[in-house]
């Protein structure tokens, strides 16, 4: 693409979608997605084990989220669901490792379109970058965050711009090296529902290695946008796509699952913290609106940005979240209301794995499994190995943050529980979900032993939830 003139029409539509700025200058985005990491492990959310001093710099710059929520905790159906604004089931590609179909829309093309030099540069797992509306992309390795900088450094200087910087930390394997601190199994913390032992001990450590290692890189971003002086006019997006990838985490709907770390920083985000729940479909409709555009019919997220000056502001009552098939099969949607999430299981006869639950993956879950032979786990690390599993779970996240204890027929809760119900029900049925008939089958056997697999049956397929636009309820008045 030639890069030394921009189109006279296209300099018209520029100036129309940007004339009501402040500055008349259209604002640049920076958005971070982070691999792997719930929001419990960040400094900034309180975990005081791991450095991240770039993190809480931007912080200190802008707006943290304390009630930020996913719509899945499962790589590409986390990644679609933002970059489109749309649950996963709506997507066509609500399962790991399902590209996104062609025919769905994202707000990069709608940023492409009015001139934005758009950049994918580390993870992808999406589709294609030129059919996301990227212009230029690039990958990296170990931790997915090398070519930031030069894609900063080596930009169109006439063009406002939109870098989509995907890091590979946390995700497993861990690949150690000199980017970040070296952490000792004594100076991690080991949550109540995993096995506190030697192996998982030692392999928290190259997580918390490589969410330092992420930490460097926002550092360097940072960096480079203050000395260009363009930082003032940026906004930089910091976000996780699932949680960390350890059991009862990563894919599961409880709170360190799929609650996602959100920080905002840029032209007219008052600093601070706020309360207001948002969910992951509503960064495209916001980043839009930011851009000085109006979202499509397509995107079911809403814009949070009167949150930016009002931190108290109300824009969303419920967020609703989905567990699909990664590796094993499965089917939970979920609601969080107030200080409330309501867990529905439409299959507990399946067991409750993930990859990182796995016996047979990696030592943290393999050291719980074998304690469980061994009958020396808590009741908290027993939850993953229950076989039925509960129907239905509801907990009080103020007075149980881990989700330990379900009160689904607590007398008390009767009639939150009804209420959230009815929430889930009225999405499943306004945004076309639905349990497959003949879903995708497990890829592997409890023992290990790889299964015959193949990709069958989808949610949202057989009720072509893909050409649904509803938005599910969002406010409860």
């Amino acid at each position: 693409m030639n890069y030394c003139k921009i189109p006279i029409l296209l300099s018209l539509i520029l100036f129309g979608a940007y004339a009501a700025l402040a500055n008349n200058r259209p604002p640049n985005f920076v958005f971070i997605i982070t691999d792997d990491i719930s929001a419990e492990d960040l400094s900034i959310y309180g975990n005081q084990s791991i450095d991240t001093p770039n993190i809480e710099k931007l912080a200190m710059r802008g707006l943290v989220f304390d009630n930020a929520y996913l719509t899945a905790s499962s790589c590409s159906p986390s990644r679609v669901s933002m970059i489109t604004g749309r649950y996963p089931h709506n997507t066509g590609a609500p399962e790991i490792h399902v590209p996104l179909p062609s025919g769905q829309n994202t707000f990069v093309q709608e940023l492409k379109q009015i001139g934005y030099h758009t950049v994918l540069s580390g993870k992808n797992h999406m589709a294609a970058p030129n059919q996301l509306g990227f212009v230029a992309h690039s990958e990296g390795r170990p931790a997915g965050s090398e070519k930031w900088l030069s894609h900063l450094k080596n930009r169109p200087k006439y063009q406002p711009f939109f870098f989509w910087f995907a890091s590979h930390d946390a995700h497993r394997d861990w690949q150690v090296n000199d980017k970040a601190r070296i952490y000792l199994p004594s100076q991690v913390v080991v949550q109540p529902y995993m096995y506190d032992g030697p192996l998982t001990r030692e392999d928290l450590t190259g997580y918390y290695h490589e969410i330092s290692r992420l930490d460097h890189y926002v550092g360097l971003v940072l960096n480079e946008l203050e000395a260009q002086g363009i930082i003032e006019n940026t906004y930089v997006i910091f976000v996780s796509d699932n949680g960390r990838p350890f059991p009862r985490s990563k894919t599961y709907l409880y709170k360190n699952g799929i609650q996602t770390p959100l920080l905002i920083a840029g032209p007219g985000v008052k600093q601070g913290r706020t309360n207001s729940l948002v969910s992951a479909i509503d960064l495209s409709a916001t980043i839009l609106e930011l851009a000085g555009l109006e979202a499509p019919e397509s995107i079911q997220g809403i814009s949070f940005t009167e949150v930016f000056k009002d931190h108290t502001a109300i824009v969303r009552d419920v967020a609703f979240a989905e567990r699909n098939w990664h590796r094993y099969s499965m089917h939970e949607r979920m609601v969080r209301m107030g200080d409330w999430i309501y867990i529905r299981n439409n299959w507990p006869n399946k067991r409750n794995l993930s990859g990182e639950s796995d016996p047979h993956a990696f030592p943290a879950g393999k050291e719980l499994w074998n304690m469980h032979e061994k009958g020396q786990l808590t009741a908290a690390q027993s939850l993953i190995t229950l076989l039925p599993q509960p129907a239905e779970e509801l907990y009080n996240t103020k007075t149980d943050p881990h989700n330990l204890e379900n009160v689904v027929y607590a007398p008390e809760n009767k009639v939150i529980l009804n209420q959230m119900r009815i929430l889930l029900t009225t999405w499943t049925n306004q945004t076309e979900d639905n349990i497959p008939t003949n879903p995708t089958p497990n890829k592997a056997a409890l023992d290990g032993t790889l299964l015959e697999w193949e990709r069958r049956e989808m949610p949202g397929e057989a009720t072509n939830a893909f050409q649904n636009n509803h938005p599910g309820p969002v406010l409860l008045n």
